[in-house]
């Protein structure tokens, strides 16, 4: 199978875990509320979620792996997950998401929060594909 392949077969693996885990399986509400928070509280409810969001993909990205005898290497897939683990936290803590909107001119869409729209939600959700994207790169690479 040609990497090109495994690429585009662990991007969509990853998306879907992390719809799955995002929204489904690897999130309680305690969680979602707590995990920005300052002090060991917000750590420990992101410490919970990227735990239960990272079986989800571990289990997700095994069974592709394994169903459609993807070649990845050990190094990779354990530089993937780091990717992952390490990014996820990053967007979820939303300092990073709210500096890089100021900074890039989307200040005002940090800011919203009505008539069904949450723009800090919709770039931490960019942000996670994007993240999604790289992580399956490197896994491929390496």
């Amino acid at each position: 199978m040609t990497r090109a392949v495994t690429f585009a077969v662990l991007v969509v693996t990853l998306f879907a875990a992390h719809q799955l885990a995002d929204h489904v399986l690897g999130q309680t509400d305690a969680q979602a509320r707590l995990k920005t928070t300052p002090g060991p509280a917000g750590w420990a409810a992101l410490g919970r979620h990227l735990a239960a969001y990272h079986a989800v993909v571990v289990v997700m990205v095994t069974v592709a792996a394994v169903g459609l005898d993807l070649r990845l290497s050990a190094f990779g897939a354990v530089a993937g997950l780091v990717i992952s683990v390490v990014s996820h936290a990053l967007w979820d803590r939303r300092a990073a998401v709210r500096w890089l909107l100021t900074r890039t001119g989307g200040g005002d869409f940090a800011e919203l929060a009505d008539n069904g729209m949450n723009g800090m939600y919709l770039a931490d959700q960019s942000l996670h594909a994007a993240s999604l994207w790289l992580a399956a790169l490197v896994t491929v690479l390496l």
